[in-house]
Formats: C-alpha cells, sequence, structure tokens
C-alpha cells in the first residue's frame, strides 16, 4: 500500500500535535494551566480562584501530587501553582520552572487566598473554568475537550475572547506559536486505520519526525529510570524486577516505574500520547525495552515506536480524551503492535496482536489518577505482550469472542463504542463513588 499524501502529511501533523512535553498529570497541569492564563488575563495576583470541573477533571487530580508543590495534592494546589508560578506560555509544562522559593511561597498564597471548588454539569468530558478575583476586578478563562484548548476568555465581566467579529482571534497571552497549533486542530483522526499506520511506518521520512521520537525515548526513559531509582507511590516498577528479569518483565516494570514517578509528584517532564502522560509512558517504554534487548537498530525503534504511537491514537480517538475506559489499556494494546511490528514487520500479526489485547483487558476502569495507575499500566503491558505470544504461537481470539468482530476495524469500533457510550453510566457512579466521603462497609 502507498500512503495517500494527504493521510501522510496528516499522520505527521498528528504525532506532532500528540507527542508533546507535559510534567505532572495533565488534569492538575491543564488547571494550572487555565489559572495561569487567567491570572496573566487579570494581570495581578488574585485574590480568590474558583475552580469549575467536570467529573473526570474531579477524578484524575483528587490523589495525584503536583509536581513543585511540596508534595501537595488537589483541585486548590493545581490552581495556586499555576497563579503564583506558572508560566502560562508554555502549555503543559506551565510549572516545568518553578524556583525554591516560590514552592516555599506556595503554602502560604494558598493559606492567604479564597478557593471555592464545584463539579461542572457538562455535555463534555473534559471542561473547566477558572475565575480569578482581585478586589473588584476579575478575569476567567474556559477550557473545553483539550487540555490547553481554551474556547473562552472573560475580563472584568465583558467577553474579551472570541470576539463577536472574528471567532478566530488569538487569544490574550497566547503565543503565535500556540495560535499555530490550534489551527491543526482539525487534522482528520478518521484516517487511523490500521493498514495506513503499517504503511506510514515503513514509509515514512524519518527525518520529518526523529526529533519527536527521540525526544519520547529520552524524556520517557528518563522518569522510568528514576522511579525505579527512588521510591515513589506503591513502586510497582520495583516490584515487578523482584520477580524476575526477563525482557517482558523490564518492559512492564519501566513502563510502570515511569508511572510510579509521574503519579507521585516527580519534577521529570514526560512526552504524552492522547493527552496522558501514563498513555504516552505505556506506548513507548516496552518498545523500548524490547528494543534493546534484541539490538535493533535506531531506524528500527523508530518505525515501531511510529507504530505503536498512532495504534494508540486509533484507539483513544474513537473514545475520547477521559472516560471510565482506562486509557492504559488501548496505550498497552498499541505497545503490543509496536512490539509485533519490532520483532516480525508483519501487519496481520500486528493486527492480531491488538485484537487479543484488547479482549484480554477492556474491561479496565478508570477511577482517577493515584498510585495504582502503575499497577494498571502493567497489567495492560502484559495483555499486549501476551496478545504478540499468542499469535505467534497459532492462537487467537475470533470474531464472535465476546466484543471480538470478524476485521481489525470492527473489533476496534465495538471497543470504542463501548467505553465512549456504554460506560457513561459506569463513569458517572465511578465519580460519584470517588466524591462521596462517607466511609464504605
Amino acid at each position: 500500500m502507498i500512503l495517500p499524501e494527504k493521510t501522510y502529511e496528516t499522520f505527521v501533523g498528528i504525532l506532532k500535535q500528540e507527542l508533546v512535553p507535559a510534567m505532572g498529570c495533565t488534569e492538575p497541569i491543564a488547571i494550572a494551566y487555565c489559572a495561569a492564563k487567567a491570572r496573566c488575563v487579570l494581570g495581578e495576583l488574585p485574590e480568590s480562584i474558583e475552580i469549575w470541573a467536570s467529573g473526570n477533571i474531579i477524578k484524575n487530580v483528587k490523589s495525584v501530587i503536583v509536581p513543585h508543590t511540596g508534595g501537595l495534592r488537589g483541585m486548590e494546589a493545581a490552581a495556586a501553582a499555576g497563579v503564583l508560578c506558572g508560566q502560562e506560555e508554555k502549555g503543559l509544562e506551565v510549572i516545568s520552572e518553578v524556583t525554591r522559593e516560590q514552592t516555599q511561597m506556595l503554602r502560604e498564597y494558598i493559606r492567604g487566598t479564597s478557593f471555592q471548588v464545584h463539579a461542572l454539569e457538562s455535555s463534555h468530558i473534559l471542561d473547566l473554568k477558572v475565575w480569578v478575583r482581585s478586589g473588584s476586578r476579575s478575569a476567567m478563562v474556559h477550557i473545553v475537550d483539550e487540555h490547553t484548548n481554551i474556547v473562552e476568555i472573560e475580563k472584568d465581566g465583558r467577553r474579551v475572547w472570541p470576539k463577536e467579529e472574528s471567532r478566530a482571534q488569538t487569544p490574550p497571552c497566547v503565543m503565535a506559536e500556540e495560535a499555530a497549533d490550534r489551527e491543526e486542530d482539525a487534522l482528520d483522526y478518521g484516517l487511523l486505520r490500521m493498514e495506513a499506520i503499517f504503511a506510514f511506518a515503513n514509509e515514512a521520512e524519518l527525518s520529518e519526525v526523529s526529533e519527536i521520537l527521540q525526544r519520547q525515548i529520552d524524556y520517557n526513559m528518563a522518569i522510568a529510570k528514576e522511579g525505579m531509582r527512588e521510591e515513589y507511590g506503591a513502586r510497582i516498577g520495583k516490584v515487578l524486577m523482584h520477580q524476575d528479569t526477563s525482557v517482558r518483565q523490564q518492559a512492564k516494570a519501566m513502563a510502570a516505574a515511569g508511572s510510579d514517578a509521574r503519579m507521585s509528584g516527580c519534577e521529570l517532564p514526560v512526552v504524552i500520547n492522547s493527552g496522558s502522560g501514563n498513555q504516552g509512558l505505556t506506548a513507548s517504554l516496552p518498545v523500548i525495552v524490547y528494543a534493546g534487548y534484541y539490538e535493533k537498530s535506531q531506524e528500527e525503534l523508530y518505525r515501531a515506536l511510529l507504530v505503536s504511537n498512532l495504534v494508540t491514537l486509533h484507539l483513544k480517538s474513537g473514545i475520547g480524551r477521559l472516560s471510565a475506559y482506562c486509557g492504559a489499556v488501548s496505550a498497552g494494546a498499541g505497545a503490543g503492535a509496536g512490539i509485533a511490528y519490532l520483532l516480525t514487520k508483519d501487519l496481520k500479526v500486528i493486527n492480531h496482536t491488538v485484537v487479543n489485547a484488547l479482549a484480554i483487558t477492556s474491561g479496565i476502569v478508570c477511577d482517577g489518577a493515584k498510585a495504582s495507575c502503575a499497577a494498571k499500566i502493567a497489567m495492560a503491558v502484559e495483555a499486549g505482550i501476551l496478545g504478540f505470544e499468542m499469535y505467534q504461537e497459532g492462537n487467537q481470539f475470533k470474531g464472535g469472542d465476546g466484543l471480538v468482530c470478524k476485521g481489525i476495524e470492527n473489533t476496534i469500533a465495538n471497543i470504542c463504542c463501548l467505553a465512549h457510550d456504554g460506560m457513561r453510566e459506569t463513569d458517572k457512579k465511578i465519580i460519584e463513588l470517588m466524591c462521596d466521603k462517607t466511609p464504605k462497609g
């Protein structure tokens, strides 16, 4: 298959748009970014901060440590870090350059600032408004669907962006490169299909993607190694490596260790996938580990990472950024696909790997970002590897086995329908249970 030029350029654009650095769990960082933008519009340090957030943001902010806060968790810490320390032009790295003095000032600022946090009823899974006020002055920034997608800005009770006469203007405090990125939001994710992804991995001019792939390798390996060195979270990566040191165990352990560190406030950046650092770690690190073990070339690793990242994005594009469906499942299947490409270069093997992996782990739910994400990642990577090894041994799940259909794209469509539509009520119940502080049992 020779990939059409439009599809080729779209895939390059998707990779550039998606594989970007972020420091910290992306939902609290979205709050920090939104708050930093609001402070920029206000023009001074606010005396009060009001946050309205959809349920999925609340569940993903509740339990993770916000980097550069001295171990603080939650909505207030994320907003305060953005307001006091954030550099809004850095996007998802908004609090990547915080001084020790700023961190020390943060607790005092939180104590002296009024915070209100509200659940936002919205048709958007990712919906966030931050109001900041100082005296009679106020500013509000509204983000929807994507973690840095500003759709509305108000100042002193008046909408300043977008203005009625032009809804395509650059919002205040948005840098030129961010505005250019926003023009790429129309990229057609519907072009992502397994056959096209495979063709792209074979045909891609690596000079067009090598910089972002090498950044993914460097950043994600660095935080995984940090997770293996230090005592983060539930130490899932270390626990796995205490069991055995096989390549499949290393693949699971490194992905888990990266999440151990990230969920516990590690101040190293991660290259994300589908808006998630955990998914970026899961899609990349197992492939990197396998490439090293089998002494694959840099080119082979890059091309395998194209498969793992794009398969993950293909699966997630039909589900949405946030869901009751654990995103590690998609990324684990993506990692399995990348490993299958690395070791076989065979589309049939890749397709069956993905189907097998999805059939194994598609029941894992997302109950927020927290330490146990590392364990879920390990299980998702295990499913990806097992899915590959099953097919290598001549075994597979076939059409009619649960949600598995004849044809890879039909199976993916079923899984996406389950996650996006079928689990809406599950998502509501998870959020309800997480926000109910009444002791159970």
